[in-house]
């Protein structure tokens, strides 16, 4: 199993958009972002400067996503 890297909210949408994911709305410092192509998921995801590693790890499972799928998107 890939160690989880150290990144940024604004990192992890940005790697998120790379399989389809765009920001649909953010209320506060949580961004809401919705796949654009079937199936329709939704993940949040904390603006900060340094997202909780099980926190990361949530995102990455909600999307479907193994941690190196994910590592190669960053």
């Amino acid at each position: 199993m890939s160690a989880l890297p150290v990144v940024s909210g604004r990192a992890v949408v940005q790697a998120l958009g790379k399989v389809g994911y765009a920001l649909d709305r953010q209320r506060g410092s949580h961004m809401i972002l919705r796949q654009q192509i079937s199936p329709h998921r939704r993940v949040t995801v904390p603006d900060h400067e340094e997202v909780a590693k099980g926190t990361l790890r949530a995102i990455i499972r909600q999307t479907g996503l193994t941690v190196e799928e994910f590592n190669d998107l960053l």
